[in-house]
């Protein structure tokens, strides 16, 4: 298993992993992703904050990364890690492939001195809920946008739910194979 920077010749793969989700949330009549922009995703994979997760050289999930985001975490100083829109390829569900990325993502934050791992859900979904906070996320509960001007379309279906897991030196998270120490 291998975390890296998706590349361009990756933008296929992740839209039809990003197709793959969208049907499995409608299929749950969860709030569905729009089509994103493939100018977006572009930009992400340019800007390095585009990630796939490798198992046997296979694509098996990706996500995207942002260290600000203030369309939905409004203005504020803190230092931290926002995750979007994870995608798992249907033939390596059941891996605890989330589990890998926050594992990931603490390294991350510890590595490059951020405070948080945030990420955010539109609507209520309960399970989601449970899942994430089984990962070590506080749910801060849920906060209706104000202004969706700069985010995906479907961000105007509902609330936001909002999640945030805090990095310090006191704290061990354990989510599954590895475990880090700050």
């Amino acid at each position: 298993m291998e975390i890296q920077n998706s590349t361009q010749g990756d933008i296929h793969k992740i839209f039809e992993l990003y197709r793959i989700a969208t049907d499995y949330m409608k299929s749950k009549n969860q709030v569905a992703w729009p089509e994103f922009s493939r100018d977006l995703i572009s930009l992400e994979i340019n800007e390095k904050r585009q990630w796939k997760l490798l198992i046997d050289n296979e694509i098996a999930c990706v996500w995207a990364t942002t260290l600000n985001d203030e369309s939905i975490w409004g203005v504020n100083n803190d230092r931290a890690l926002y995750i979007h829109r994870i995608a798992t390829n249907p033939s390596f569900r059941g891996r605890k492939l989330v589990n890998q990325i926050v594992n990931w993502a603490d390294q991350y934050c510890i590595d490059n001195k951020l405070k948080f791992i945030r990420m955010d859900t539109v609507g209520l979904n309960k399970g989601l809920i449970g899942h994430y906070e089984k990962l070590g996320f506080k749910f801060l509960g849920t906060k209706e946008l104000d202004n969706h001007n700069n985010l995906p379309d479907h961000y105007k279906e509902g609330p936001v739910c909002l999640f945030e897991r805090k990095i310090t030196a006191a704290n061990k998270y354990r989510t599954g194979e590895k475990t880090y120490d700050e």
